[in-house]
């Protein structure tokens, strides 16, 4: 599976130095992949806001809303085995 082009992500920011230059959300050092750990072991967004101070739910919502968006998209060419 490709991996996502986040810099499509308004939400979103890499700065070189920053976090490593790790996918971010915008004004934080919150890395994005923290958001899908949290919810793969069971949390809910409001509890992921509680956990991590400097997060809003649109911020959230838009870093989910992305990633489901981009599971729609139809490869270019077709997977042969």
């Amino acid at each position: 599976m490709a991996a996502l082009d986040w810099s499509q992500c308004p939400a979103v920011e890499s700065i070189p130095g920053k976090v490593s230059g790790a996918w971010v959300f915008k004004g934080t050092r919150m890395p994005v992949a923290i958001v899908f750990q949290n919810l793969e072991a069971g949390a809910g967004i409001e509890e992921i806001m509680e956990c991590f101070e400097g997060l809003d739910r649109e911020q959230v919502e838009a870093v989910i809303e992305f990633a489901a968006r981009s599971l729609d998209v139809t490869p270019s060419s077709p997977v042969t085995r």
